[in-house]
């Protein structure tokens, strides 16, 4: 299935959970969050503005970006867990 986010949402993939820490203690899963960096997968086409017109995003595919904590709404696409969010939910684009 192929999903296309809408406006300024943008279609994102987690990167993987830690398992342990630097020191090399193992995370039990109940431990664990959820990480706040992760994928663009797919985009919107920009965001409407109040005269109609239409901005481009300034995240784009491929861009590794961080995020809060509690962004976006979980979704599960063929077995794969995503987030969509907005835009504005994007805290800063990792180089």
């Amino acid at each position: 299935m192929q999903v296309t986010p809408l406006y300024d949402r943008l279609l994102v993939k987690r990167f993987n959970e830690e398992e342990k820490t630097k020191g090399g203690l193992i995370i039990p899963d109940s431990a664990k969050e959820k990480p706040a960096q992760g994928q663009v997968v797919a985009t919107g086409n920009g965001r409407v503005s109040d005269d109609g017109k239409i901005s481009a995003l300034t995240v784009k595919k491929g861009d590794k970006i961080l995020f809060g904590k509690y962004s976006g709404t979980e979704v599960k696409i063929d077995g794969e867990e995503l987030l969509i969010m907005r835009e504005e939910d994007v805290l800063g684009i990792i180089q």
